[in-house]
């Protein structure tokens, strides 16, 4: 088979498989999560049921791979958010606002809950404590947090604190929450 005619039927199933991760969490968001059916996601889609089946045995399969590009898109913006600043107190600082701004303004749903029992979120979340730990190493480093405290139980409070971002009500919190638990890695004078 020619290179081109498999790159296009790759961008094909590419297309129709995004098409349907967006069309699956729309209607959720719209109508609930139980109230989605194959049905509505395949016409929504522009697909027959048939097509879908091909893809996803059910909605939930739907939902956890949307679910699984949705934190892949997160990762990869923190890293990018990681690798903007120079400045190791900069670098922390920005990572975290960028973490606790995604809980913020992705969590507390009914759909969060039926998806963050996936295996995909705990690789997720041992790749975001990875980099939070590189993150304060480099900063413990530069003398610009705490070395009294592994990194990596930094990284754990620094999770957990800013996990509470979820139920905040504004940016504003949010932006407070990150002040108050960078409070608490800056070095003992």
């Amino acid at each position: 088979m020619p290179k081109l005619w498999t790159e296009t039927i790759a961008t094909h199933r590419r297309e129709v498989r995004d098409a349907t991760l967006d069309t699956a969490a729309a209607l959720v968001a719209k109508h609930g999560l139980l109230s989605v059916t194959m049905s509505q996601v395949a016409e929504e889609t522009g697909i027959g049921r048939a097509t879908l089946y091909k893809y996803f045995p059910d909605v939930e399969a739907i939902l956890f791979a949307w679910h699984e590009r949705q934190i892949t898109g997160h990762l990869e913006h923190l890293t990018k958010v990681r690798d903007q600043a120079d400045d190791p107190g900069e670098r922390l600082k920005a990572v975290l606002e960028a973490y606790a701004l995604i809980s913020h303004e992705h969590h507390g749903t009914e759909l969060a809950a039926l998806l963050h029992r996936g295996d995909h979120v705990a690789r997720a979340e041992q790749q975001l404590h990875e980099m939070i730990r590189g993150v304060l190493t480099a900063a413990a480093k530069a003398g610009e947090v705490r070395d009294d405290v592994s990194p990596a139980e930094l990284a754990s409070y620094c999770l957990h604190a800013l996990a509470a971002a979820a139920s905040l009500r504004s940016k504003a919190a949010v932006h407070r929450l990150v002040t108050v638990t960078l409070a608490g890695l800056r070095r003992r004078r």
